[in-house]
C-alpha cells in the first residue's frame, strides 16, 4: 500500500505545511493566469527552491532525442548559463531518474555511482534532492535541488515535502499544456478560415486582374485609348490585391507565440539577435499573464521593428527590451546607447515608425519614441490587456 507524505499540524511542521500550500498555490495560480508552460515550469522551479531554501534548483522536460524539451534553474545567472553551454542530456542521474522514476537524496550526489560528469562552469553542487513529476505512469519532468543553505544536508521531511509538491506541480504543468494546445487547435482553426478568404478574395482578384490585362493587351493597335483605361483599372485591382494579401498576412500570428507565448518568443528573439550582431542586447520581461492574441502579435511586431532600427542605424553598443505588465497594460520598452536622432530631426521613413503606430493604434495603445543626440533612442509601447 502506497502511503502519502504526512506533513505535521503544528509548530515548525505547521509552517512548512503553509509554505507547502503557497508554494502550491503559486504553482496552481500561475496556470489560472494562463501563463505559457515555461513560465509554469520557472513558477515551480522558484517554489520549489524557496519551500526547501535550496541554492540550486532546476527542472527538466525530456525530449524524444535524449535531452530535454525544456530546462529551467534558479541560482544559475544567464552569464553562467552561457558558459555552461548547450541543454544537458539525459545521462548521469538525470537518466537514472527518468529511467527509475524514483525520489533520489544523496549527502553528496559526486559520490553516486550513477554521477557521471557536468560542464567544467556548471557550479558544484553537493547535497542533492530529486523527485519525478509524475502523470500516472509518464515522467512529465525531473524536479530537483542542491546544496541546502542550512546545514545538515536534505532530510526525510524534504523529501515529503518536494513529493506533495511534486504531485501538484504535475497538475499544474498538465493544465498548462492542455491550455496551449486549446490555443493551438483554435488559432490552426483561425489560419484555415484566412486561408478560405484569402483563396476567395484574392483568387477572384487575380483572376480578374488576368482577364483586364489580357483586354487591354487585345486593344493597344486597334484602340489606345480603351487599352490605357484597361491599364488603368489593371493598376487598381493589382493595388487592391496587394492590399487584401498585406491585410491577412498582417493577421497570420507568429507559430512561436502559440508554442511559447510572447515573453518566451522574444526572449529567444533576442537572444539569437544577440549572438548574430557584436552589439550586446538583453531582455528582461515580468510574468504577463493571459494576453489577447492581437496584442501579442503587436507587441512582437513593434520590437521586432525597434530591435532591427537599433541594430541597424543606431551604431550602439548595448540594446535593451524590457517588457512588463500591470494586469490592466503591457509596456514595452526597445532602449539603446546609440546616436541618437538630431535635435528638431524627425525620424526617417526607413525607421518604420509609420508602421510601428498603426499596429499600436489598431491594438488600441500608444507608441512614443524618445531619442537625443549621442544619448540613445527609446522606443515604447502601451497596449492594454
Amino acid at each position: 500500500m502506497t502511503t502519502e507524505p504526512v506533513i505535521s499540524g503544528g509548530g515548525a511542521g505547521g509552517e512548512r505545511r503553509d509554505a507547502v500550500l503557497q508554494a502550491v498555490s503559486s504553482a496552481v495560480l500561475a496556470v489560472t493566469r494562463h501563463l505559457s508552460v515555461r513560465e509554469v515550469l520557472q513558477v515551480i522551479v522558484r517554489s520549489a527552491r524557496e519551500l526547501l531554501n535550496a541554492r540550486y534548483a532546476a527542472l527538466g522536460v525530456p525530449d524524444d532525442d535524449g535531452s530535454f524539451a525544456e530546462f529551467v534553474a534558479e541560482g544559475v545567472s544567464d552569464k553562467q548559463w552561457e558558459a555552461i553551454g548547450p541543454l544537458p542530456r539525459q545521462h548521469g542521474m538525470l537518466a537514472a531518474m527518468l529511467r527509475e522514476a524514483e525520489p533520489v537524496r544523496l549527502p553528496d550526489i559526486r559520490e553516486d555511482p550513477r554521477f557521471e560528469w557536468w560542464p567544467s562552469a556548471h557550479p558544484v553542487l553537493k547535497d542533492f534532492i530529486g523527485v519525478p513529476i509524475r502523470d500516472g505512469g509518464q515522467v512529465l519532468g525531473i524536479i530537483f535541488l542542491s546544496n541546502k543553505r542550512a546545514p545538515g544536508g536534505f532530510d526525510r521531511q524534504d523529501e515529503d515535502l518536494l513529493t506533495l509538491f511534486a504531485a501538484h506541480a504535475a497538475i499544474a504543468l498538465t493544465n498548462a499544456r492542455l491550455y496551449e494546445r486549446g490555443r493551438e487547435l483554435t488559432v490552426v482553426e483561425e489560419r484555415t478560415r484566412m486561408a478560405h478568404e484569402l483563396h476567395d478574395a484574392v483568387t477572384q482578384k487575380l483572376f480578374s486582374l488576368r482577364l483586364t490585362a489580357q483586354a487591354a493587351a487585345s486593344l493597344v493597335r486597334a484602340d489606345p485609348e480603351r487599352a490605357a483605361a484597361e491599364l488603368d483599372r489593371v493598376q487598381r485591382l493589382a493595388g487592391e490585391a496587394l492590399a487584401e494579401l498585406r491585410a491577412v498576412i498582417v493577421e497570420l500570428r507568429p507559430a512561436d507565440l502559440d508554442r511559447h507565448g510572447l515573453a518566451e518568443t522574444l526572449r529567444k528573439h533576442v537572444a539569437v539577435l544577440d549572438r548574430l550582431h557584436p552589439v550586446r542586447v538583453a531582455f528582461a520581461a515580468d510574468a504577463l499573464g493571459d494576453l489577447p492574441p492581437e496584442t501579442e502579435v503587436a507587441v512582437l511586431r513593434v520590437a521586432q521593428e525597434a530591435l532591427h532600427n537599433a541594430l541597424r542605424h543606431a551604431e550602439a553598443s548595448q540594446v535593451e527590451v524590457r517588457l512588463e505588465s500591470d494586469g490592466t497594460r503591457v509596456r514595452l520598452a526597445v532602449r539603446d546607447d546609440g546616436r541618437g536622432l538630431p535635435v528638431g530631426s524627425p525620424p526617417s521613413r526607413g525607421l518604420g515608425l509609420a508602421s510601428m503606430r498603426d499596429r499600436a493604434e489598431a491594438a488600441g495603445g500608444t507608441l512614443t519614441l524618445e531619442s537625443h543626440p549621442d544619448a540613445g533612442t527609446t522606443v515604447r509601447l502601451e497596449l492594454p490587456t
